[in-house]
């Protein structure tokens, strides 16, 4: 059954249509990837179907009891809560939900065994059961955890976290409610590789509908199993994988392609008749009619040529390539036994490696593991704790940092590449207009006003016209829409110099990267190949260090606690195991009898008590056990 049906949509902005017609429906367990070029109306429509956003035209019918719940990147407006509460926040439906059932088993306990009671307790129930019962609240924990927060981050104060947290602890909050129509914004932003796979896991696993905007395209494939696409106001349906879609797609622009050039001929073979016939009396009525046919199929000409310019997107995507570069030394760059910190923190220990001329190299590694640090510290913009670096003959480094530090701020978007590359003025202002900065306007803005994205761009066309034979990229990819990250793929994978390149665009690493750097461990390991071949080669290390997989446990059955000596005295942690394993066998035995009797109050109730009872006992266990491990 769909979750929501949407029949006609139509939003206008100051009285002009947005879009129109738009029409769909999703399911659960449908995953639809929201698509369309920048001010097509995608996050519009995703708070038009949260309730944030008024309709202009058109209907939504949503499922009898739908729970909604949107991820944007706008951050918490209320930033006096701490992580816990604002996650919680977004489950105000299951805290209800206890409190209901609390509520009807009183109730029932005081004789209420009517219908309607009866019913609401099991529709009560059964949405509890959905979230994962009186444990929802540990599975709301574990999805913060799998965002890349630490347990101690949940009593902190919103106001202690970053922007790019914000946006993490906003992601949670939608995920940790249980919601069976899931709207999310961008939700890779901010996620390092490891909360990226997480985040992949936890979407194919969630018995809800799902639309998404995104821009990283591995994500999208993983994920993603239909796409709506808004272009130009109007909306088309794709029920299959992304890549499917884009091959559609592509091919769509073929055949309006041909479809303009035939159509092209055949205007100009009626123009030739009507040149050489409308003034002889007998052709006249012919060459009337074949002028009438020209102004039809020129018609016909101007929509094919414009679904052409919507589905290639030339109007505003980027469109370079990568100056020659001067030849640089074999050896590019050198790291000897480096050794760097970060305050307390041991980042690298005794790293080594060594890049040749010409070879595309990524630098892998989880959120705070070093890699910016060690990127600066190759390009002697920090000194390392140990170790040395060293640059090899000939070689002109270009740096594109997640900051743009290297930008000039003091004047002009003009300015500050005419400063920084030393082009003449028609020669930056072709290099702006490459990076869609067109027109006197956008040459004249001030570096300083820039958006992250504009900024983003600035940055790539200088080091484009840098004409260095050392690319050192730093998340090249943030604030580019997917056809700019597919236009810079290309010009990285046809550049003759060496590159070094940090991004959580697994797509462009797969694509660009010949040879893998990772950092474990402290440690850099050095791998052939790309993404895939290194997900490949840790895929087959976790598989030989897995142990033998144990029979599924059923619902009932003792939670398997970690081995551990026990001591020849009994101690509370003892204690506690043997206090879990009575009340899992009490639990299971509860279970058992209510499957044939659902309606038995004193029952339902004991068998609450006891869940909750050894939901308690779980976490005294686990803090005691974490203890005795410290």
């Amino acid at each position: 059954m769909a979750v929501v049906i949407a029949s006609n949509l139509r939003k206008e902005l100051a009285g002009d249509p947005l879009f129109e017609g738009v029409s769909f429906k999703v399911e659960r367990r449908d995953r639809v990837a929201l698509a369309g070029p920048n001010g097509a109306g995608k996050t519009t429509l995703l708070r038009i179907l949260s309730g944030e956003t008024e309709l202009h035209g058109g209907e939504l019918a949503f499922q009898k009891g739908t729970r909604v719940a949107l991820h944007d990147q706008r951050p918490p407006l209320d930033r006096a809560l701490s992580l816990r509460e604002y996650v919680l926040s977004g489950a105000r439906d299951l805290i209800a939900t206890e409190e209901e059932l609390r509520e009807l088993e009183t109730a029932m306990s005081a004789g209420a065994h009517d219908p309607a009671t009866l019913r609401r307790y099991g529709e009560a129930q059964a949405r509890l059961e959905h979230a994962g019962g009186y444990a929802w609240r540990d599975r709301t924990t574990s999805v913060v955890r799998g965002l890349g927060f630490a347990d101690a981050d949940l009593d902190r104060q919103l106001t202690t976290f970053s922007g790019g947290e914000l946006t993490r602890a906003s992601l949670a909050r939608a995920l940790g409610g249980d919601p069976d129509l899931l709207l999310l914004d961008e939700p890779t932003n901010h996620l390092d590789v490891a909360s990226l796979e997480w985040l992949e896991r936890e979407l194919a696993s969630l018995d809800a509908g799902i639309i998404l905007v995104a821009h990283d395209r591995w994500f999208l494939e993983a994920v993603t199993n239909a796409t709506l696409e808004l272009v130009a106001g109007k909306a088309t349906f794709f029920a299959g994988p992304w890549h499917a879609w884009r091959l559609e797609q592509a091919q769509r622009a073929e055949h309006a392609q041909k479809t303009a050039d035939r159509i092209a001929v055949d205007i100009a073979r009626l123009e030739r008749f009507v040149e050489r016939f409308r003034y002889k009396k007998s052709k006249a009525k012919q060459a009337q009619a074949k002028l009438t046919q020209i102004g039809r199929l020129r018609g016909e000409r101007a929509d094919a040529t414009g679904e052409v310019d919507l589905l290639t997107r030339r109007s505003r995507s980027l469109g370079f390539e990568f100056l020659k570069p001067a030849r640089s030394g074999r050896t590019v760059a050198e790291v000897d036994d480096l050794f760097l910190t970060a305050g307390d923190k041991h980042l690298l220990v005794d790293a080594s490696f060594a890049l040749e001329r010409g070879e595309h190299v990524a630098l892998i590694g989880p959120n705070g593991s070093g890699k910016t640090t060690l990127l600066e510290t190759l390009l002697d913009r920090r000194e390392p704790n140990a170790g040395r670096t060293r640059l090899g003959h000939g070689v002109e480094a270009a740096y594109f940092s997640q900051q743009e530090v290297e930008l000039d701020e003091r004047g002009s978007v003009l300015q500050c590449v005419q400063t920084m590359t030393g082009l003449q003025r028609p020669q930056a202002q072709s290099l702006l207009g490459k990076f869609l900065f067109s027109g006197w306007g956008e040459h004249e803005k001030a570096v300083k006003v820039l958006s992250g994205g504009e900024r983003r761009r600035l940055a790539l066309a200088i080091v484009v016209a840098s004409g260095a034979n050392f690319l050192v990229l730093d998340e090249p990819t943030n604030h580019l829409d997917l056809e700019s990250r597919e236009a810079l793929e290309a010009a990285l994978e046809a550049f003759p110099g060496t590159i070094l390149l940090v991004s959580h665009d697994r797509a462009l690493l797969d694509a660009v990267a010949e040879r893998t750097l990772a950092i474990e461990g402290g440690r850099i390991n050095s791998y052939d190949g790309g993404w895939a071949d290194y997900v490949k080669i840790r895929e087959e290390r976790a598989a030989l260090a897995e142990p033998p997989k144990a029979e599924k446990p059923k619902p009932h059955v003792r939670r398997a606690l970690p081995e551990r000596k026990r001591s020849t005295r009994p101690t509370e942690l003892d204690v506690i195991e043997d206090e879990i394993s009575t009340l899992e066998t009490t639990v299971g035995e509860l279970e058992r009898e209510l499957a044939e009797d659902w309606t038995n109050v004193d029952l339902l109730a004991r068998h609450r008590r006891a869940r909750e009872e050894l939901q308690s006992l779980l976490v005294r266990w686990e803090a005691l056990f974490e203890r005795t491990q410290a």
